[in-house]
């Protein structure tokens, strides 16, 4: 009997989320049937849509989240021992997978699925910039922001996973001049130094000011990962026709919904600028997902893109790897090595 631990929600999270919010348990698997297969999680991955999605679950569901794992038992020719998948599993060490069985996460609606051999580069850039922050950059900034070369694009939580993607594509692929917002020296220092950013600024400084700086003629396109106060500045200093995607709204995650601030009166600049505001989710291009790997690998391969991980070792300490990913002490994707 192989034995599996995961992480189960034993309560729903409240603001900052707490460790007596999750449990670690460890039970025995059955013996496989005819057409499953068994893997072992190798990298899992931590991001922000999980502090919002498994508010939808019931207490007791498996902790959300894909995973790259390697099979180490079959009875499926389809999925020979050895090779890797790619899946949303959850927070679990080790897995029975039937392809024909679905998942337990409906708005995951992408299977496990075989990773082709990347030589060199590590499978846990399936988590990353080959899996879906990749695609979401990509969709996000090619499909909504439509950018044309010469304009402006700016970038918030740019030294995430989603955002220093987004920058490297306008930057490198499309001769944008890009400015990222991030939440610390260091973090900008990199967008900049090693990333290729034409500017990056500390949003834990005057970011007003600063946009106006860097880009005293406007703003063409704004990725949007954090929401609040740092999207109404950059809303603000956008030209005439320019386009927002809105991808996420991470500064309000662990807040109360209930004691929300007010938003921003934005009509103004849409009025009178005529903007074009966007949200998506990257599910919306399911049957294109594969385009946005390869895309993104021979970019990787060309030297346009680059890519961090911040990695915390031990299953463990999955709840400590998302915490920090979500105060803004990873830098790039973040991912648990098991």
């Amino acid at each position: 009997m192989v034995k599996t631990k995961r992480f189960i929600v034993a309560k729903h999270f409240q603001k900052n989320p707490e460790p007596s919010d999750l449990q670690l348990i460890e039970e025995e698997l059955p013996s496989l049937h005819n057409g499953e297969y068994l893997v072992e999680a190798e990298y899992l991955s931590v991001d922000p849509y999980m502090r919002v999605y498994i508010q939808r679950y019931p207490v007791g569901v498996t902790m959300i989240g894909a995973q790259v794992a390697k099979i180490i038992e079959s009875k499926n020719p389809d999925f020979p021992v050895g090779r890797r998948i790619v899946g949303y599993l959850g927070w679990r060490t080790h897995t029975i997978i039937n392809p024909h069985r679905s998942s337990e996460y409906e708005f995951l609606s992408q299977k496990p699925t075989l990773v082709p051999d990347i030589g060199d580069l590590s499978p846990s850039l399936y988590l990353g910039i080959l899996g879906m922050p990749g695609a979401t950059a990509y969709f996000g900034l090619l499909e909504i922001c439509k950018p044309k070369q010469g304009e402006v694009l700016v970038v918030s939580g740019a030294a995430g996973a989603v955002g220093s993607i987004v920058g490297q594509i306008g930057k490198h692929v499309f001769g944008l001049t890009v400015i990222g917002i991030a939440g610390s020296d260091e973090k900008c220092k990199w967008l900049v130094e090693e990333l290729g950013f034409d500017h990056a600024i500390n949003y834990k400084k005057d970011v007003e000011v600063a946009l106006r700086k860097a880009v005293p003629k406007g703003i063409d396109c704004y990725f949007d990962n954090v929401g609040g106060d740092i999207s109404s500045i950059v809303i603000y200093q956008m030209k005439p026709f320019g386009r927002v995607a809105v991808c996420g709204s991470i500064s309000s995650y662990n807040a109360d919904s209930s004691s929300l601030p007010k938003s921003t009166i934005l009509q103004p600049s849409f009025v009178f600028n005529q903007l074009k505001m966007e949200g998506f989710v990257v599910t919306r291009w399911d049957n294109r997902f594969s385009e946005a790997t390869k895309k993104n690998l021979q970019w990787i391969h060309e030297g346009k893109l680059r890519y961090r991980e911040t990695i915390t070792k031990g299953f463990d300490n999955m709840f400590d790897a998302f915490v920090g990913m979500l105060q803004g002490k990873s830098i790039g994707k973040a991912v648990v090595k098991v």
